[in-house]
């Protein structure tokens, strides 16, 4: 009896302990890009543009290193793109129970520099945190993580398609944002 008590505590205890350790992991993806940071934004940045026919518009595009930066601390390059689609953000904010998760909106993507040389592009895992929110939250959230994985798709073969600076109205390239979009 007692083995099975020790056994089931001992269950419960590594449980928790893994997923108060990985949680982080989990929630945010990481992938390596075989390009630069603004060649990868504007790369990104197309593939959104391909699918507004889901509803996927650019939001804005920011630079958190440049306002560092200009506060007298020099980091590595970092760009966020940020997009959103009215097809997925519509039943959300319709939705008294799920209007708060329009702290989520729009989906930001990160594309970054690290002390490798390398740039690497950090996502929310989208399909994970929608699991969260109940069904109604998870199919939606499926559906943007599939479209997730198509704004990442670096194809060398293609040429790299110019960075698109601002967002709506031309804001968003120094930090400062736009009130349209999702």
């Amino acid at each position: 009896m007692f083995k099975i008590i020790g056994g089931t505590i001992a269950g419960v205890i590594l449980t928790a302990a893994l997923t108060f350790f990985m949680a982080g992991s989990l929630m945010f993806n990481e992938h390596e890009s075989p390009f630069g940071v603004e060649e990868t934004a504007a790369r990104i940045q197309a593939n959104i543009q391909a699918l507004s026919d889901r509803g996927w518009s650019l939001s804005a595009l920011r630079d958190p290193s440049k306002a560092v930066a200009e506060d007298g601390t020099n980091v590595l390059p970092v760009l966020l793109v940020e997009t959103c689609s009215t097809k997925y953000s519509a039943p959300l904010l319709k939705d008294d129970e799920t209007r708060i998760l329009s702290i989520l909106m729009p989906c930001t993507i990160a594309i970054y520099k690290k002390d490798d040389g390398k740039t690497y592009i950090g996502t929310m895992n989208s399909g994970l945190m929608g699991k969260l929110f109940g069904a109604k939250v998870a199919s939606i959230m499926e559906e943007i993580a599939k479209d997730q994985a198509q704004f990442i798709v670096m194809d060398p073969t293609k040429p790299a398609p110019p960075l698109i600076k601002g967002g709506p109205g031309g804001s968003g390239s120094s930090g400062g944002g736009s009130t349209s979009g999702c």
